[in-house]
């Protein structure tokens, strides 16, 4: 019998985090279930960081970013004794369910602990990035898109008023999602993402055309991508074998390809982080509070190792394993489509 659940959020943050904890927090209390909140992701389990999680902690958080409960990219299968440690917290605090919310590494442990160790759990999809398998949308998606459409429109004005073409990095290591419908939604002259192969020359012979009809161009390119030609040196790891990208700078790099090939004086700008704060969009707050409520529908129903996932119009629930098994990336109909404006 269910009754105490613990509910952690793992990975980069982003917004939607705090509606999706909301939202289970609100429908725990149908159930009559106890609700703790797990610090820091994994961590939390790890140190016996867990606190009661009542109600009015989480009445007025739908609209605020990031995370109330903290998060990290700790592993506990890559910390010594991580998870025993994780194990013997679910027992000394009596929680009989989790609820895991996080992207691919996150989801990806869980599905681990719900298999090797039998741990009551489900998951909700939390990622910027859009990357997770078997959910039309993550949470945090369209919150990150909107904020990179501004930055780039915003780009855009001052390119038109300097004369100059802009280059915007947006974040997505292996998945081009934000990247494509950044590029799709601000309307730049060529987007740049890891699925597809890189053409150099022919991207700025586009651009000279471009800039040679309109005195400006533009261009969105995800960190991930990896320029030809361009070494960018050793890169630090981390516990999920993910490279760590903040010393690569491929906006910078391909800024200065551009200016080289073309002649044209060409810029860039890094969104970074701030694609990861701020209050939520309103896609992200209902998405993230039905997450919240279909995860805890799934433990009272037993389906335990299953994540809340968005099908058309419907959250449902689908297994963890389906999720995690391969990275959603960008398909051959997206790209077309985003190559249709590459004129």
């Amino acid at each position: 019998m269910i009754k105490r659940i613990g509910i952690l959020t793992g990975g980069g943050d982003c917004p939607g985090l705090n509606p999706a904890i909301r939202g289970a927090v609100y429908r725990a209390l149908d159930y009559n279930y106890e609700v703790y909140g797990i610090e820091e992701g994994w961590g939390g389990l790890i140190k016996g960081d867990i606190n009661l999680l009542s109600l009015s902690e989480v009445r007025e958080i739908v609209d605020r970013g990031g995370t109330i409960l903290g998060t990290s990219r700790l592993n506990p299968y890559k910390i010594e004794q991580g998870v025993e440690k994780v194990l013997e917290s679910i027992e000394k605090f009596k929680l009989d369910a989790l609820v895991a919310i996080g992207g691919e590494d996150t989801l990806g442990v869980a599905n681990k602990l719900y298999k090797e160790k039998k741990i009551k759990l489900v998951g909700a999809p939390k990622t910027m990035d859009n990357d997770l398998s078997g959910t039309d949308y993550t949470f945090g998606f369209n919150s990150s898109v909107t904020k990179a459409m501004e930055a780039m429109q915003s780009l855009q004005d001052t390119g038109r008023s300097h004369r100059r073409i802009m280059v915007l990095e947006v974040m997505g290591r292996h998945a081009g999602w934000v990247a494509l419908f950044t590029g799709l939604a601000s309307g730049t002259d060529w987007t740049l993402i890891p699925e597809e192969k890189i053409d150099l020359e022919k991207m700025c012979q586009h651009l000279k055309e471009v800039y040679r009809k309109n005195k400006h161009a533009s261009i969105v390119i995800s960190e991930g991508v990896i320029l030809p030609g361009v070494d960018t040196g050793k890169e630090e790891l981390d516990q999920f074998g993910h490279m760590i990208l903040r010393k690569r700078g491929v906006g910078n790099l391909l800024a200065d390809l551009i200016k080289e090939k073309t002649g044209i004086e060409t810029r860039h700008a890094v969104i970074g982080h701030i694609q990861r704060g701020g209050s939520p969009t309103l896609f992200d707050r209902i998405l993230g509070l039905r997450c919240g409520v279909t995860a805890v529908d799934l433990i009272a129903q037993g389906k335990f190792g299953y994540m809340a996932a968005l099908k058309g119009n419907k959250v449902i629930g689908i297994p963890l394993e389906e999720a995690v098994s391969k990275l959603k990336t960008v398909d051959k109909k997206w790209w077309e489509l985003a190559q249709v404006f590459f004129k």
